[in-house]
């Protein structure tokens, strides 16, 4: 078997083979204790001594390999490394990062260009790990192309890059067969890296929109997996991704990695804002980085775009092959008194050629100076897509072509040199050398790393300068003109940026780089060429795995268990102390106890966040009804709802104590007096903070003012979430600059700012409640509390530590408890409102059935409150 040789020559600790198909799942419930027991106890014999070398698995739909048949196709195969893959050239560059230099390992896990035939295919794998460390994902050639030629480049590469399907011929629409082919391939690949991962140790690093669902699968595995995810294509604006059916799928599984990387901060932005859109989720900065909490995972967002392999680029420039096509290309262009403005693109739809070669064209046009002296060299590389839009650019870009040279061709001067023939990298690098002005205009790219090895070639070595006839310190000088719209412009600073849609901006751009004084091409070179220098790939790849081993440091001390199905799937990530409230435990204590305090919240605990109308139903009167009957109990609704509105609601519940306005006011019994739990202060400043709050509301659709006695509140709940998110920081600014002499707080909260009297919390009603029952000389010896969000945390803290203060008797029960599964002060949860209204309910019925049975005891807690 394939997976045994993987074992054998790893020589590291091994998971038991549990994929026995390509593209089967394995068993969603077996556990990472399981995991981490079956590894331990298989491989204790052969454990070796030392401790293991890092590693990492890199993952790409393609091996950074070269395969070919010997003897023409007959014999069996060679493979080679492929130096152009930027998975290579990430591993050879790590090692001029002293820190990293030879303790880590890398193994690759993708596929081939080239089809294996089905009975070749364990002698390949076994040859491919022995000696290069890679592991070959093998997809029949039917599957392969309705995933990468289907799914990946005519349904997520066009929408990637802005083109929506708004007819077939525009992208393809979206095609739920092909979309199955792009998770089944998914699944191979979860399988291949499932054969080869020692889950504890290994990290995997995961690249581009071809295994965006393949987070899901490993987090299914191995919920403590450490995973990065790098995507290296744009990532749209929300309001094109949203047009895609699957586009929640695609977020939830990129949310299953720890660390996810874009090029730049649009890309990051965009996909942060499809989460907050589409999942509800808010980002935060954590000194310096960007977090997103997910179901109490911290998803860590990195932005930092790719380098070039420096080293390889110097090889490459020193070969003697290099410096006789700068010579020959000197005497073809410098010689005869030419400047060369060079392109460097795919053909393809989305790198602009025909619309620079539109530019050119305007340039000639207005500038009759530049004719006969300006060519522009156009390099295009076949495209990696195919289809109908390919033809139709290479048709009309050889249409321009021949219109370009017929208007402005002279004897021996042809204004545009397409070269539409496959160059050697060392061509390409020479043509990098003597051109003028290197021009990128894609109208939409993901990086683009053709402007760094620009900058690279142009600063040469002493050989070329030789060829070129620079002295010894001659500076050197390059130019750049490039889109606005490719991930490597932001760092360019010194190039001419350019929208490449306008056509009369890219020529006045191309003129500008021509006529620039010297001394200001010296400037940009020197400042791109100190950049590109030191932000090469190796620096990229060290700085993406120093921030994965840092977000993942937590993962043993975590309690992590999965919840949902299919690519709904998520992992909850909570401190070890904190667990389900169990109701058989909660039923025992409550039962031996008798003086019982029950702290409930109302908005998202007895009554859903989302719900339209938020009175009351009978079925929660009557439950409240009984509980507060029980004479042991002391039963109190604590919420930030109006006094007025609370007393309305409940005007049936004769025993149940109310706590408005996050406890400002507390009102004990029905039928008893509202009292304050702070001394009631001005509210003067009123008056300042409405027409702030009024002036916000006008200008942001959807928001809202509610006034209370004691507060004010603005809430966006309904408003453009990152519109409303956006204003709602500026108003918290606004009204703490306004309000800084005034005895108030301001707060920001889920889709909304509170200002509020200093000192106000629910945290006072649980220690005003503790104080009644003490000054009557009583102990709690049950204490109940639940709620779902930021302002019952103050409950939590209260209770959990009021048995150090001496408030509740020393064997008291006390049970914190939070709605969902999330980080919190409370050490019990509850899954949500259903599970909370059987335990309340729970807890009457036993009340009922205790007191139908036995004579009443003496009231305890119901002289407390008298």
């Amino acid at each position: 078997m394939v997976s045994r040789s993987y074992s054998n020559l790893l020589g590291r600790r091994r998971i038991p083979r549990v994929v026995t198909a390509s593209g089967i799942v394995p068993d969603l419930d077996y556990s990472d204790d399981d995991a981490a027991s079956a590894a331990s106890s298989s491989d204790h014999s052969s454990a070796h001594s030392h401790a293991p070398r890092e590693r990492a698995i890199i993952v790409a739909n393609q091996l950074p390999i070269r395969a070919s048949r010997r003897g023409g196709g007959g014999g069996g195969w060679e493979f080679s490394w492929d130096e152009d893959s930027l998975l290579l050239q990430l591993r050879d560059s790590l090692r001029a990062h002293a820190d990293r230099a030879d303790d880590m390992e890398f193994v690759y896990v993708g596929g081939l260009r080239d089809d294996v035939p089905a009975a070749e295919h364990d002698e390949v794998a076994h040859h491919l790990l022995e000696g290069f460390r890679c592991v070959p994902t093998f997809l029949p050639a039917d599957l392969r192309s309705r995933f990468y030629h289907g799914f990946c480049k005519q349904q997520l590469w066009p929408l990637f890059h802005y083109m929506l399907p708004l007819s077939p011929e525009l992208g393809g629409r979206f095609d739920r067969a092909l979309w199955q082919a792009y998770v089944s391939v998914n699944k191979i690949f979860a399988d291949k890296i499932l054969e080869v991962i020692s889950p504890d140790e290994d990290y995997v690093w995961v690249h581009d929109y071809h295994l965006m669902i393949l987070p899901t699968f490993l987090r299914k595995r191995f919920n403590r997996v450490k995973l990065g995810f790098f995507l290296h294509s744009p990532f749209p604006s929300s309001e094109i991704y949203k047009t895609l059916p699957v586009r929640e799928e695609l977020l939830r599984s990129l949310l299953n990695a720890d660390l996810i990387g874009f090029h730049t901060f649009d890309y990051a932005r965009h996909f942060l804002s499809c989460c907050g859109r589409m999942l509800g989720l808010k980002y935060e900065s954590q000194r310096g980085y960007i977090a997103l909490e997910y179901y109490g995972r911290t998803v860590t967002i990195k932005i930092l775009p790719v380098g070039v392999h420096l080293e390889q680029l110097r090889s490459v420039l020193n070969l003697p092959e290099t410096g006789v096509k700068v010579a020959e290309l000197l005497k073809q262009f410098c010689d005869q008194n030419r400047l060369m403005l060079l392109g460097v693109d795919d053909m393809d739809i989305f790198k602009g050629i025909s619309l620079k070669l539109l530019a050119f064209e305007q340039l000639l046009m207005q500038h009759p100076e530049w004719r006969g002296r300006v060519v522009l060299v156009q390099i295009a590389n076949p495209a990696r897509g195919r289809g109908k839009d390919v033809k139709e650019v290479q048709d009309e870009s050889y249409a321009m072509v021949r219109r370009i040279n017929e208007a402005f061709g002279q004897p021996g001067y042809q204004p545009v040199i397409l070269i539409d023939r496959p160059l050697q990298f060392y061509e390409r690098m020479a043509y990098y050398v003597v051109a003028e002005c290197c021009l990128v205009t894609a109208v939409r790219d993901g990086m683009n790393l053709i402007p760094y090895e620009y900058v690279i070639a142009r600063q040469g070595n002493e050989k070329l300068d030789g060829i070129l006839g620079l002295g010894p310190s001659a500076r050197k000088k390059s130019m750049l003109v490039v889109s606005e719209f490719i991930g490597c412009s932001p760092s360019l600073s010194g190039a001419i940026r350019v929208n490449p849609w306008n056509i009369d901006a890219v020529a006045d751009a191309m003129d500008s780089a021509l006529e620039m004084p010297e001394g200001e091409k010296v400037l940009r070179h020197e400042k791109h060429h100190k950049y590109v220098s030191t932000h090469d790939v190796g620096y990229w790849a060290n700085s993406f795995l120093q921030d994965l081993e840092r977000t993942c440091l937590d993962h043993s001390r975590r309690r992590c268990w999965g919840i949902g199905f299919g690519l709904r799937f998520r992992v909850v990530a909570l401190d070890p102390n904190f667990k389900k409230l169990a109701v058989e435990h909660l039923v025992s204590a409550y039962r031996r106890t008798t003086t019982r305090i029950i702290l409930l919240d109302y908005d998202g605990t007895l009554m859903p966040q989302t719900s339209f109308g938020k009175s009351p139903s009978s079925k929660t009167i009557d439950m409240l009804n009984s509980l507060s009957r029980d004479q042991n109990n002391m039963v109190f609704l604590v919420s930030t709802k109006k006094r007025s509105t609370l007393e309305e609601w409940f005007s049936s519940c004769d025993n149940l104590g109310l706590a408005a306005e996050h406890g400002y006011f507390l009102r004990l019994k029905r039928d008893a007096e509202w009292e304050t739990c702070v001394p009631v202060t001005d509210r003067s400043w009123k008056q300042i903070a409405e027409p702030v709050m009024k002036t916000y509301t006008e200008t942001t659709d959807g928001s809202t003012i509610e006034d209370k006695e004691t507060a004010i509140v603005w809430s966006y709940e309904d408003a453009d979430p990152d519109f409303g998110s956006c204003q709602a920081k500026e108003l918290h600014d606004h009204l703490e600059s306004v309000l800084a002499n005034e005895p108030v707080t301001v707060k920001a909260g889920l889709n909304h700012v509170e200002v509020k009297p200093q000192g106000v919390s629910k945290g006072l009603v649980a220690k005003r409640l503790l104080s009644i029952i003490r000054e009557n000389s009583l102990l709690p010896d049950f204490v109940l509390c639940i709620g779902d969000d930021r302002s019952d945390e103050d409950m939590f803290e209260v209770i959990t530590t009021a048995a150090q203060d001496n408030c509740l008797s020393p064997d008291a029960e006390v049970f914190a408890c939070t709605v969902g599964r999330k980080p919190s002060k409370a050490k019990y949860y509850l899954d949500d409102l259903a599970d909370i209204v059987r335990l309340i309910q729970g807890l009457a019925n036993v009340s009922d059935e205790m007191h139908s049975t036995m004579p009443t005891p003496v009231d305890a807690a119901d002289t407390a409150l008298r």
